[in-house]
């Protein structure tokens, strides 16, 4: 296999450190040829020393000098796309809105797309879609729950018109099994205490909320078109089925694995063959259960609001997804309490104006629209 040139957008995140792992773990089929960061200076610089990158991306100018200065040799420039010129494969780990340029710039180029920036595909999939056909363009989504679709879907011979269902499964997050008048004054600390899985603040906040299921519901529409009425959540605690996909003949194919980010990781950077380095390996003489139930929608009323948007269609994945972000910084911020999460977002999308995007110009705009309609929100 001939080495590979692996760009990591938002190498200082919990996906960009695991690519890193990766990418170690093999060193004759991947090399490190460029790592984007936001402001995490010290990070980057000490990424740089030990990877040896041809391109550092420092989107903070206040910070670029700085990293600029400790990196002779090595080219430091501030625009996130520029990573895709120098790549075989793009790891989009870039946390939220602000990886949408990353996504269609490596798509645009015929570069394999490694996405763990779901927000990007959410909120632009009508733009996104068409990029996924441009020549040599291969996305390859990275986290767990559509990479175990996207093994899954790789058995069937028709996928169009063999597959019944996806079903998602989400570990339920720190609140499981919690009633809401017990969770109504839950502490950051507590929604920041994900049982199973290492994650960012603002989607370890999204998994206690069940947004973050919600928003791969929308995920898993576009990267598969199957509808919402066919794809299904259950809550599955110990995270070792990742996802399910239910064929017409009744047959139910799965993808099991330990909590591990590093396998759907390595699973984008090798596709189509497979790494050879094992993350996530199952001992079964010690795996004794797997559970599985319903998720609590009234609880959990986020879940609802994602799934409402998606069937709603145009830009309201795009303002959901924008809304939600300004709402998780609120209460991580301590300005609201983790109980009115799913409150202020629904009136945020009570109150927006569902169009048909036509152009990236017009998501940014609903972004944008969803982040003020939130801020105006939370000053009521």
């Amino acid at each position: 296999m001939t080495q590979k040139r692996v760009a990591i957008a938002g190498s200082s995140g919990s996906i960009g450190t695991q690519t890193i792992d990766v990418v170690m773990a093999e060193p004759h089929n991947y090399r490190v040829s460029a790592l984007a960061v936001g402001s995490s200076a010290d990070v980057v610089i000490a990424q740089a020393l030990l990877l040896r990158p041809e391109l550092v991306v420092v989107t903070d100018e206040s910070q670029r000098a700085q990293v600029a200065a400790a990196l002779p040799g090595v080219q430091v420039t501030g625009n996130l796309s520029d990573v895709v010129e120098v790549a075989d494969v793009v790891i989009n780990g870039v946390v939220g809105f602000a990886g949408l340029s990353v996504t269609l710039d490596t798509l645009r180029a015929g570069r394999t797309l490694g996405l763990a920036n779901k927000e990007s595909l959410i909120a632009a999939g009508p733009i996104v879609q068409p990029l996924r056909q441009t020549p040599g363009a291969q996305l390859v989504p990275v986290d767990s729950e559509h990479c175990a679709l996207h093994q899954c879907l790789r058995s069937s011979f028709d996928a169009g018109a063999e597959v019944a269902r996806l079903v998602l499964t989400a570990s339920g997050g720190p609140f499981r099994g919690r009633t809401a008048a017990s969770l109504a004054t839950v502490t950051v600390d507590q929604a920041l205490d994900h049982p199973t899985w290492k994650m960012g603040p603002k989607i370890t906040i999204d998994s206690s909320t069940l947004m973050n299921k919600g928003l791969e519901v929308i995920e898993a529409h576009e990267l598969y078109g199957t509808s919402y009425d066919n794809i299904d959540v259950v809550v599955h605690p110990q995270s070792v089925v990742h996802s399910m996909v239910e064929f017409t003949d009744g047959s139910t194919i799965a993808q099991l694995s330990m909590p591990d980010m590093r396998l759907p990781i390595g699973y984008a950077l090798g596709y189509p063959q497979r790494i050879a380095t094992p993350f996530g390996r199952i001992n079964w003489t010690t795996l004794s259960r797997l559970d599985f139930e319903a998720p609590d929608r009234e609880t959990f009323r986020c879940l609802d609001l994602a799934y409402a948007a998606g069937r709603a269609g145009g830009t309201a994945p795009a303002a959901l997804s924008a809304a939600n972000e300004v709402i998780v910084e609120a209460f991580l911020g301590g300005r609201i309490m983790w109980a009115e999460i799913a409150t202020y977002v629904e009136r945020v999308m009570n109150r927006f104006n569902v169009t048909s995007p036509q152009s990236e110009a017009d998501v940014l705009a609903a972004d944008a629209e969803g982040r003020q309609l939130a801020e105006e929100a939370l000053v009521q």
